[in-house]
């Protein structure tokens, strides 16, 4: 393939120079060079181009510093105790707790901060506890996470309806006038849960949280996911109160991993029913008279031990978004992903075909840092996304290939159909992913995405399009022969 010639790299100085002078909004976020460079060094020193900030952030030297200090200096023990090192790591417990509850500004007599393994397992505790019944509803979009789309089998199995409101292609935002119908249509008498992302991990589309208050106001209990809105956002549940929120704290600030939240209002939390009790949940249980009372807030769903050595992490962890400003990120994402939307959408072939098609909206209004893509040859014909990653990979460019645990969002994007599926499950109580390539096109499985976040700067945006560039006037043909000759080397 040749060399790239629309985005030397020579002319990265330059170009940034120009982008600047043009983007006072991006020269606003200036600081975040110098904390790039202080804190995130490992990046540049690696030659680094890391850009799947949505999988995952990254967490700074000093988050790793603050944490190894507090555990070198102390001693620590099981906070399930009145001991000393027990009662030590149990104000510290709390205290994160604590932080996470001002950081979102909810009230700690209204909200309750539950620490979970991650967004999923937040989610999890919801669905399992949530009171369906028949004739309650349970009313996710297309666009969510996976974890969103599992609770619809707790749903079914209490004999729930479940009913899906679809994105629209080509920008991929929900139906607003089937929501409104679907809203309007409820059993007054049982419990009814509505679902939606506040940004999705697809597309980056930010859905109109205002969408919490006008289901609420019908009767609706309200479940948003902030897992991917969250890093780059600000989040105020003074202002917007859904009934359960979920995130990661991973992807906020990169570590510690394996913790994540379910904020609840405590008195939506009062109505989930757990079908179980674990160690750390309980008032008290007898095994002679099968006896146990759950014990109240959020100690009743905490099951077991929590994380107590890395909880307080999450405290140094929002310290130091709070200390960086998120503002400043959201602002620095805003301004990158804008610059990488316009030269994408203006990469053409000679023949005059666009080398890029975007899932989801090209301008940054109500949008996220994620983009979401796919390459096409001349001729129309889409790349293989793997390969592109395996060829990025050479170039120590982290992007993300697949659906991202987002099957309705792909679905829409790329004009998979019920009955494209069908085959799949027909007879069928399992099946592999080559079955699935088999049924479905195997160039619809799936797409590339790029994301943004609080080290980003705008080398990596360059960087990127000097890669991208390079599949001007290349074939999809040409690209699969690139991954032939890729596995010819890897397997000789």
């Amino acid at each position: 393939m040749p060399e790239p010639a629309l985005y030397p790299l020579d002319l990265l100085t330059t170009t940034e120079a120009r982008f600047t002078a043009d983007s006072s909004a991006y020269a606003s976020t200036a600081h975040l060079d110098a904390l790039r460079a202080r804190d995130y060094a490992r990046l540049d020193a690696g030659g680094h181009v890391y850009l799947d900030y949505t999988g995952g952030s990254l967490y700074a030297q000093s988050q790793l510093d603050a944490h190894l200090k507090l555990l070198s200096e102390n001693v620590f023990g099981n906070p399930h105790s009145d001991n000393p090192t027990s009662q030590h790591m149990t104000e510290l417990v709390e205290a994160a707790r604590a932080y996470v509850l001002r950081y979102f500004n909810a009230d700690p007599a209204e909200y309750a901060c539950i620490f979970t393994q991650n967004a999923t397992g937040a989610l999890k505790l919801v669905g399992e506890a949530y009171p369906f019944e028949a004739g309650s509803r349970y009313l996710p979009l297309y666009d969510n996470h996976n974890s969103v789309n599992g609770i619809r089998e707790y749903a079914h199995r209490a004999g729930a309806e479940v009913t899906y409101v679809p994105v629209l292609p080509p920008d991929l935002r929900l139906d607003a006038a089937r929501l409104e119908s679907e809203l309007a249509t409820r059993d007054a008498s049982k419990n009814n849960l509505f679902a939606f992302p506040a940004q999705s991990n697809f597309s980056g589309v930010q859905h109109d949280l205002g969408w919490i208050a006008r289901a609420q106001a019908n009767g609706w209990d309200v479940l948003l996911d902030a897992a991917a809105f969250v890093p780059t956002n600000r989040l105020d549940l003074a202002a917007v109160q859904p009934d359960f929120i979920c995130l990661s704290f991973y992807k906020m600030f990169g570590y510690p991993t394996g913790i994540g939240a379910l904020l609840a209002k405590r008195a939506s939390l009062a109505k989930l029913r757990r079908p179980w009790y674990g160690g750390g949940t309980l008032v008290y249980s007898t095994v002679q008279g099968e006896y146990y009372f759950l014990a109240p807030g959020e100690t009743g769903f905490e099951d077991g031990t929590v994380n107590y050595l890395s909880i307080p992490a999450v405290e140094i962890g929002l310290r130091h978004l709070e200390s960086v400003g998120i503002e400043a990120v959201h602002t620095r994402v805003e301004a990158l992903t804008g610059w990488l939307l316009a030269q994408m959408t203006a990469l053409k072939h000679s023949n005059g075909a666009p080398v890029v098609k975007i899932y989801g909206p090209t301008t940054t209004e109500a949008r996220g840092g994620t983009i979401q893509f796919n390459l096409f040859g001349p001729n129309g014909t889409m790349m293989d996304g793997y390969t592109i990653e395996k060829m990025a990979n050479k170039l120590h460019t982290s992007v993300r290939t697949g659906c991202h645990c987002n099957p309705g969002a792909r679905e829409m994007a790329l004009g998979i159909h019920e009955e494209d599926l069908a085959p799949l499950f027909k007879d069928k109580d399992r099946m592999t992913y080559q079955d699935f390539l088999v049924v479905v096109d195997g160039k619809k499985t799936g797409a590339l995405r790029v994301s943004f976040g609080i080290a980003s700067n705008f080398a990596d945006a360059y960087k990127f399009m000097h890669f991208a560039e390079s599949f001007v006037d290349q074939t999809a043909e040409a690209v699969s022969q690139f991954k032939v000759d890729l596995e010819i080397v890897q397997h000789p």
